[in-house]
């Protein structure tokens, strides 16, 4: 049960320039500010594994104290995004399992989730072709979707015999698509396809396979060149909000608005847009 306790990871000591840390699991690569992360296994269509699990969960939580990553983008590679958790390395293992092993696995997969919302910088997922299960909740839990034509979206626990709540599922699909429609692919497990995720509010675009790396690379560019203080606060409002009364919302962001009003950022948009120029954000 080692796979499911908090791992050795280098980064920790060199924390603030994750351009180093050096992933065993998955491709991992920093540039201008955005951190790419792909996903490896095209033979298998990307399944996690044990050991993927925890180390995304290490990345993602070591994000929170990065100095050189202001965006991250998830990828999978050889056409598919994710297909979940691998089906001979996890979940023949977990039918073997006893209770408290299961519920150690259980904390595991949604401490990623966890992870993924509360890192400071806006996270993208590219998904190409198939995007099940884990795959599916990764997705979700990222700030911006980006699909293809040939994406399959699918929330498939209940044809494993499993609940469809797993990894926050029933708190976060019916934010991004509605409690309706949450409840139908949840219930049915079937998959939706890149017309109706766009329709539906899960994509916040569709972009030709071929197009979607660029696509994914060029709105990341964009946000890590904007002002990341400001972004990482918009992140956590959008969080903190959903148990807020409007009354209580409308104070936090006054708030949070005061501070980032403090910020050098917001003094560089100023002075940028009094000399008619465009601001160079630094993220102070």
């Amino acid at each position: 049960m080692n796979h499911f306790m908090p791992q050795t990871n280098p980064m920790n000591d060199h924390y603030q320039n994750t351009a180093t840390y050096k992933s065993k699991h998955f491709d991992w690569a920093v540039k201008s500010g955005v951190g790419v992360i792909t996903l490896n296994r095209p033979e298998r269509k990307n399944p996690l594994t044990f050991d993927s699990y925890a180390e995304l969960r290490d990345l993602f939580q070591n994000l929170r104290y990065s100095k050189d990553v202001r965006v991250v983008v998830i990828h999978g590679s050889g056409g598919n995004f994710c297909s979940g958790g691998d089906v001979h390395e996890i979940i023949g293992p977990l039918t073997k399992m006893s209770m408290p092993e299961l519920l150690n696995f259980t904390r595991m997969t949604g401490d990623l989730v966890r992870v993924i919302r509360t890192a400071p910088q806006p996270v993208i997922s590219g998904i190409d072709g198939i995007c099940a299960g884990a795959g599916a909740m990764i997705a979700l839990a990222s700030d911006l979707r980006i699909g293809t034509p040939q994406s399959k979206v699918a929330f498939l626990f209940t044809r494993v015999g499993l609940a469809g709540a797993d990894m926050g599922a029933c708190a976060l699909l019916p934010r991004v698509i509605g409690q309706g429609r949450a409840s139908e692919l949840l219930y049915t497990g079937r998959s939706i396809n890149a017309q109706e995720g766009l329709d539906w509010g899960f994509y916040n675009q569709i972009s030709n396979s071929d197009q979607l790396e660029q696509d994914t690379a060029t709105l990341a560019q964009s946000l890590a060149q904007g002002p990341t203080f400001a972004h990482s606060m918009t992140k956590n409002m959008l969080n903190q909000e959903w148990a807020m009364t409007i009354e209580q919302a409308i104070e936090a962001e006054a708030q949070a608005q005061a501070i980032c009003m403090q910020t050098n950022d917001f003094k560089r948009a100023y002075n940028a847009f009094a000399a008619k120029s465009k601001p160079q954000f630094k993220g102070d």
